[in-house]
């Protein structure tokens, strides 16, 4: 039973999809710090300075908090803000992965319309024996 879930293991399908996943939570943390670190700080520049995160609708009364953080501990909260701040996050991670998708897609199809190189000419020994070959063929 070893033999067959280390042969299962060491399969091409599962060490690739496990490099995949690898590679794909890496990609994922970097994109995550453009859209956190890079994009929403211009977005939020450029509305002055606004954070949607910490906007909600009190569903109780005794919620009085300023922050969304707090406004969870008093009572229940329709975090509307931070819905929306994760939707946005969301769509500008979608493009950004839609524009590295495309970038292969582009480049793959440059590289397949590529000429083939033409094949190199045989070398001059080769010649010289098919052209005994064929005097030997006409000889006959």
């Amino acid at each position: 039973m070893l033999k067959d879930f280390r042969d299962f293991a060491m399969k091409g399908n599962v060490v690739d999809l496990a490099i995949g996943v690898i590679i794909g939570a890496a990609f994922g943390k970097i994109v995550e710090s453009l859209v956190g670190d890079i994009i929403m700080p211009i977005i939020g520049a450029l509305t002055g300075g606004l954070d949607f995160s910490n906007y909600y609708w009190p569903l109780s009364k005794a919620v009085s908090a300023t922050s969304l953080a707090d406004a969870k501990k008093q009572g229940a909260v329709l975090a509307w803000g931070n819905f929306l701040t994760i939707t946005v996050n969301f769509l500008i991670i979608a493009f950004v992965l839609f524009l590295v998708v495309r970038a292969v897609t582009v480049l793959k199809k440059r590289i397949a319309a590529e000429p083939a190189a033409a094949p190199a000419a045989p070398p001059r020994q080769e010649i010289l024996l098919e052209e005994i070959r064929d005097l030997l063929a006409k000889a006959k």
